[in-house]
């Protein structure tokens, strides 16, 4: 019988022969970004940094007072948890502290916050929603961090609200970390997705799924049926023809929904499926915020050969008006939002 030796800490602080490290990885790909440089990488390293310390607050999560409300709420409305914001905080110091960005956008503070380090700002631009899901802390379930980051536009010397306010396509790159069984950092610069699992024993993210690929259809759907009854009746539609048994299809279809964007999305992506948060009586405009949530998703599933679309166009394309612009969100398996955007436009019906 074969015996199999667990790698040691040693070698897998040195890749294991095998595993690579995202700082590693980083710079190995550091040329997928046109114009990068050093300061680039190093702004990966700084969120990278900020992820793990949030990481090891969240597991303290009910053995020190980091549960329950904050005592008040951020710029769209929504009531704050202690741990938002102490994971905006904890993002904004490490930010600010590397030097490589000009500006931060939090789904936590009301306006953009402007950063000088030593009398002169970095050339980056990160939008981010520190703590998503963050009302699952109490009871033990996955949530995370969402990011995005922009470049300051050329000839521009003092970072302004407008210059946050680009296209989603403009993204420089986009990830997110999902604090759950295990820890994962997933990201994209454009050049497809990688995902990092954070090894505890030696503090390092370790390249564990490269290049991934979502499928093209998938067997679950995550959408809070709970607002059935105050959706557009495209919606309804879908979510019907989704439940319909069909063996040709291989429906019905599974309801999967977490309540976290982060976790919901992150399993459709490896698993197939489609994340729905659609317009609805309460919400008109969709409940997820474009610069903070969409636009980044939209990014990492368009590079694993998913769709993002907010019913009626790609959440790319969508031209922000500001900061805590919120919109419709059918993301997921190309197929299965293709088949969603068709019955919201009503070019099928059941």
């Amino acid at each position: 019988m074969q015996t199999v030796t667990a790698p040691t800490q040693q070698s897998l602080a040195n890749g294991g022969g095998k595993l690579k490290t995202l700082e590693q990885f980083i710079i190995e790909r550091q040329g997928d970004v046109p114009g990068s440089t050093g300061q680039f990488s190093r702004l990966l390293r700084d969120i990278a940094l900020a992820a793990k310390i949030v990481d090891r607050d969240v597991r303290k999560a009910g053995l020190v007072d980091i549960f329950g409300e904050a005592g008040g709420e951020n710029a769209t409305g929504d009531t704050q948890k202690k741990l938002d914001m102490l994971a905006h905080e904890e993002f904004v110091r490490a930010l600010r502290r590397g030097g490589e960005v000009c500006m931060i956008g939090s789904e936590e503070h009301d306006e953009a916050i402007p950063i000088k380090t030593n009398g002169h700002s970095g050339r980056y631009i990160v939008l981010m929603d520190p703590l998503d899901g963050s009302s699952n802390v109490d009871v033990n379930v996955s949530i995370g961090t969402i990011f995005s980051i922009y470049r300051l536009p050329d000839g521009c010397e003092e970072p302004l609200t407008e210059h946050a306010l680009q296209p989603g396509r403009d993204q420089v790159a986009a990830g997110y970390v999902v604090y759950g069984s295990s820890t994962m950092l997933v990201y994209t610069t454009g050049n497809g997705v990688n995902g990092f699992t954070l090894d505890p024993s030696i503090g390092e993210f370790l390249l564990s799924h490269p290049n991934i690929q979502t499928p093209n259809v998938g067997k679950i759907y995550s959408i809070n049926e709970g607002n059935y009854r105050s959706w557009e009746d495209g919606t309804k539609e879908y979510i019907k023809w989704l439940q319909i048994e069909d063996k040709a299809t291989n429906r019905p279809y599974t309801s999967r929904y977490i309540g976290s964007f982060v976790a919901d999305f992150h399993r459709n992506l490896l698993k197939g499926g489609i994340y729905i948060y659609p317009a609805n009586v309460r919400d008109p405009r969709g409940k997820l915020r474009l610069m903070y949530e969409a636009n980044p998703m939209a990014f990492i599933v368009e590079q694993a050969g998913g769709r993002a679309s907010t019913g009626s166009q790609p959440i790319l394309d969508v031209k922000p008006e500001m900061l805590h612009q919120r919109c419709p969100v059918y993301i997921g398996s190309a197929d299965m939002v293709e088949m969603a955007e068709d019955f919201v436009a009503g070019r099928r019906t059941l």
